[in-house]
C-alpha cells in the first residue's frame, strides 16, 4: 500500500510539473500564430536572436546555483537556518555574477548589438532579466526538492499567463512589435524575480547578510566545474541561430527559430518529467538496493523506446504543423522540424543520464562531453549551414546531440554503476 501511495505521488507531482511547464510551454505556440503575422521575418529573428543572448547570459551568470542549492537540501545532517545561510551564498555569488556581466556589456555593446542585431538596450536588460530568472529558478528548486509541486505549479502558471496578456496587449493593441514581445519577457521576469526573492525570505529559505565563505566555496565548487558543461550545452543549443544570422541573416533565422520553439515545447516536457522523478530517484539511488536499480533501468529503456518512436512521428506530422501555426511565409521550417526532433529526443535521453552524474557529486567530466560535442556542432554548423542553408544546422544538432548521449551514458555508469545490460 505504501508503495502504491508513493507511486500515486509520483505520478501525481510530475502530473503538475507537466501542466504547469507545459503551459509555460504554450507560450510559444499561442503568440506564434500572432507574432509571425504581425511580424516581419526579421523581427521574428529579432526576437529570436533576444532569446538567445537571454539563454546564454542566464547559463553563465547562474553558474548552477539554483542545482547547488536543492542538492544542498538533500545532505539531511543540516543545522537549523544553515541551509537559510547557504542560499544567501549563493546569492551573493549572483549578485557579483550579475555586476560582472553588466561590465562586460556596457563595454562591449556595439559589438554585441552587431552580432545579435539587436538595440543595446535590449542586451542589458537581458542581463537583468537572466538575473531575475535565476532568482525565480532558486525558489522552484527549493518547492520541487520539498515535493511541492502545487507551489510550483501555481507561480509558473501565473508567470506564463502574465507573459501571454502582455506580450499580445503591447504587439496588438500597442503596436510595438519586437520591442513588444521582448519587453514583456523583460516585465515579467524581473517582476517575478522579485517576487520569488520575497517568498524565499517568507518561508526563511534565504540570510542573504551571513558572511560563509565555506558555503560560497562549495556553491561555487558545484557550479564553476560546470562552467565548461554550460559552455558545451550553448554549443549545442544555441550557437545555430548565431551562426545562421551570421551566414543567412536576420530572415532565416527567424525561419529557423520558429522550428526551434516546437523542439522548445519538447524540451520543457522533459524537463518536467525530471523535475519530478529526480527526488524519487535520488532517494532510490541513496538506498542501493538491486531490485530498485533493475526497475529503474527497465522503465528508463521503456521511456527511451516511446521516445525515439515519437521522433520518427515528427518528421510525418511536423511539416504541416509549422506551416498551419505559423503560416505559409514559414512553410520552409517544416523542412527541419524533424531532425531538430530528433536531437532534441536525444538530449532528453542525456538528462536522464546526466541524473546519475549530479548524484555522484562528480561532474568534471561532464564538461568534457558537453564542450567535446559542442566543438563538433560548431565545426559542423560552419560546413553544413554554408552549404545546405538551415537544414544543414538541423542536422548538426542532431549528429552532436546522438554524440552527447553515447558519451553522457558512459560517463553516468562510471560515475554511479547501474544494471544498463545486466537486466
Amino acid at each position: 500500500m505504501i508503495s502504491k501511495f508513493k507511486g500515486n505521488t509520483f505520478i501525481a507531482g510530475s502530473a503538475i510539473y507537466l501542466i504547469s511547464n507545459v503551459l509555460n510551454a504554450v507560450i510559444p505556440f499561442i503568440l506564434l500564430p500572432v507574432l509571425t503575422r504581425h511580424l516581419s521575418v526579421e523581427e521574428y529573428g529579432q526576437v529570436a536572436m533576444y532569446q538567445t543572448f537571454f539563454g546564454v547570459v542566464t547559463a553563465f551568470i547562474g553558474l548552477s546555483l539554483h542545482g547547488a542549492a536543492g542538492r544542498k537540501f538533500y545532505d539531511g545532517d543540516l543545522a537549523e537556518g544553515e541551509l537559510a545561510e547557504f542560499i544567501g551564498s549563493c546569492f551573493q555569488i549572483l549578485l557579483l555574477t550579475t555586476l560582472i556581466s553588466t561590465i562586460i556589456v556596457l563595454i562591449s555593446d556595439a559589438h554585441f548589438s552587431k552580432w545579435l542585431g539587436l538595440d543595446p538596450s535590449w542586451i542589458f536588460l537581458a542581463v537583468l532579466t537572466a538575473s531575475a530568472t535565476i532568482t525565480a529558478q532558486v525558489r522552484l528548486g527549493q518547492w520541487q526538492v520539498r515535493k511541492k509541486a502545487i507551489s510550483y505549479g501555481v507561480l509558473q502558471v501565473t508567470r506564463s499567463a502574465l507573459n501571454i496578456s502582455l506580450s499580445l496587449i503591447l504587439v496588438l493593441v500597442f503596436l510595438k512589435g519586437a520591442d513588444g514581445r521582448i519587453f514583456a519577457q523583460v516585465i515579467v521576469a524581473t517582476s517575478f524575480g522579485a517576487i520569488s526573492f520575497w517568498l524565499l525570505k517568507r518561508d526563511h529559505l534565504l540570510k542573504f547578510f551571513v558572511w560563509r565563505p565555506n558555503h560560497i566555496q562549495e556553491a561555487l565548487k558545484f557550479g564553476v566545474p560546470l562552467i565548461p558543461h554550460v559552455s558545451g550545452v550553448i554549443l549545442l543549443t544555441m550557437v545555430d541561430r548565431i551562426v545562421i544570422n551570421a551566414e543567412l541573416g536576420l530572415a532565416e533565422a527567424g525561419i529557423y527559430m520558429v522550428a526551434v520553439q516546437f523542439k522548445m515545447a519538447l524540451s520543457l516536457v522533459f524537463d518536467s518529467v525530471n523535475k519530478a522523478y529526480v527526488p524519487w530517484l535520488f532517494e532510490r539511488l541513496k538506498l542501493n538496493g538491486k531490485s530498485d536499480k533493475k526497475k529503474i533501468v527497465r522503465y528508463t529503456y521503456y521511456w527511451f523506446v516511446f521516445l525515439l518512436f515519437g521522433s520518427v512521428l515528427s518528421f510525418l506530422i511536423g511539416p504541416w504543423l509549422v506551416t498551419f501555426v505559423a503560416g505559409e511565409e514559414y512553410k520552409r521550417a517544416g523542412d527541419v522540424i524533424g531532425w531538430l526532433i530528433v536531437g532534441e529526443v536525444f538530449n532528453g535521453m542525456s538528462i536522464m543520464m546526466a541524473n546519475y552524474i549530479f548524484f555522484s557529486k562528480r561532474t568534471g567530466f561532464m564538461a568534457l562531453i558537453s564542450v567535446s560535442s559542442g566543438l563538433i556542432n560548431v565545426a559542423l554548423l560552419i560546413i553544413f549551414v554554408e552549404n545546405m542553408g538551415i537544414i544543414g544546422a538541423a542536422y548538426a544538432f542532431s549528429i552532436s546531440m546522438v554524440l552527447r548521449f553515447f558519451l553522457c551514458w558512459y560517463l553516468a555508469n562510471k560515475r554511479h554503476p547501474m544494471p544498463w545490460f545486466s537486466l
